[in-house]
């Protein structure tokens, strides 16, 4: 792997082609700021149509970008050169609703029958708030984000369902509720949060315990500020028990080629 010092990863072009070399296997919180970043779901095309109402029912946590043909790794609608077999830092295999192993790569588990759902990612509302001039805490840690399963159920669709996945984080009461004022206006990005400051009535008992990224650092003076998660649909699958699905590791998402300007006011 190359010195991560000398990798460009300030245009979505070469952030893609690192990651498809694999230059960089880690998180892609904070690259190709100004861009789109992606959660993943690829599964098999008789589960899409229920998989799609799925992503109707419940739009705060998985708001569509774009959803390909059977068969197609290439999502022109998300920028020209991205190959969906290759271009996430790391995936997940999920075989009958287990997580069964993580991969860099998964062109040799491609199928004519695939269909991938992109879904949009925080990773956009978080270069508005930071564009506005609010701290964005596990960036500035270089850590990837906190992610919490909650008890508050999803609306099912065929095999699809559980219970709604948040990430988390931390702003002092004015910052917070200008974070609120700016998210709102980005719904294809999961809009604005669904909770401020109790994670116990979520269902989340220790926010020093994540069930995906990494712990936060929250000061005396904060509060855990809530938005629906891209990782949801992780959650879906697991109730799904499919033969076979992959999504993206929580936090390793596909960088697109949209500005995230175009994701504003729906």
């Amino acid at each position: 792997m190359s010195d991560e010092r000398t990798i460009d990863l300030a245009s979505p072009a070469h952030a893609r082609e690192a990651i498809r070399r694999g230059d960089w296997q880690r998180h892609t919180s904070g690259l190709a700021p100004g861009y789109a970043q992606a959660n993943l779901v690829i599964l098999p095309a008789r589960h899409a149509e229920s998989f799609l109402r799925f992503c109707q029912r419940n739009p705060r946590a998985c708001p569509l970008l774009d959803v390909t043909d059977p068969g197609d790794p290439y999502p022109r609608a998300l920028g020209s050169d991205i190959d969906l077999r290759h271009d996430v830092p790391r995936y997940r295999l999920y075989r009958d609703g287990e997580l069964s192993e993580e991969r860099t790569d998964i062109a040799d588990l491609w199928q004519e029958d695939f269909v991938t759902f992109s879904i949009g990612c925080s990773f956009s509302f978080e270069d508005a708030l930071i564009a506005d001039g609010l701290a964005i805490r596990h960036i500035q840690l270089d850590r990837n984000v906190a992610m919490y399963r909650t008890q508050i159920p999803l609306e099912p669709s065929g095999p699809f369902g559980g219970n709604l996945v948040v990430s988390m984080r931390p702003f002092k009461p004015a910052d917070a509720i200008r974070a609120v004022q700016i998210t709102t206006d980005m719904p294809r990005v999961h809009g604005a949060p669904v909770h401020i400051g109790l994670p116990q009535s979520l269902g989340i008992a220790d926010l020093s315990r994540p069930d995906f990224g990494d712990a936060p650092l929250i000061h005396d003076d904060e509060l855990p500020v809530f938005w629906a998660c891209g990782v949801t649909p992780q959650a879906a699958l697991e109730a799904a028990r499919l033969p076979l699905a992959i999504t993206h590791s929580p936090g390793h998402m596909l960088i697109t080629d949209i500005p995230n300007q175009r994701l504003k006011y729906g």
